[in-house]
């Protein structure tokens, strides 16, 4: 192997590293931010029952209003999504915009915040 090979190598590895680190601090970051902004409200654990709105355990890849949660709205009901990285980003975006009749009415602003809380939601599992 050349130095060249073995340097642009050592460079993927870095990039790989760092890229895993940023992700594990961002869901980290994402785990703080549900504490302060969706605890009240959602649940992320595997056996907690969920008293306002429905637990967020294993939400990505799952279709929208399909846990044992027993109150979510006809919206949510017929709207036919699955929690995809893309839609949680759009919904938190703008919950009632995405899904007109929502209950859900908090919204995350901000990029990177919701970035951070999507990464935390895909750790859920």
């Amino acid at each position: 192997m050349t130095v060249a090979r073995s340097l642009s190598l050592i460079a993927a590895l870095h990039c790989v590293f760092i890229a895993g680190a940023a992700a594990a601090q961002s869901a980290a970051d994402g785990a703080t931010m549900f504490k302060q902004q969706c605890q009240a409200c959602h649940v992320s654990t595997k056996d907690a029952h969920p008293t306002l709105a429905p637990s967020l355990y294993g939400i990505v890849g799952r279709k929208a209003a399909s846990s044992a949660f027993a109150n979510y709205s006809p919206a949510l009901k017929g709207s036919g999504l699955v929690w995809s990285e893309a839609n949680l980003d759009r919904f938190l975006t703008a919950p009632t915009k995405l899904v007109p009749g929502t209950r859900m009415v908090i919204a995350v602003p901000d990029a990177a915040r919701r970035a951070a809380v999507i990464a935390y939601l895909k750790s859920l599992k």
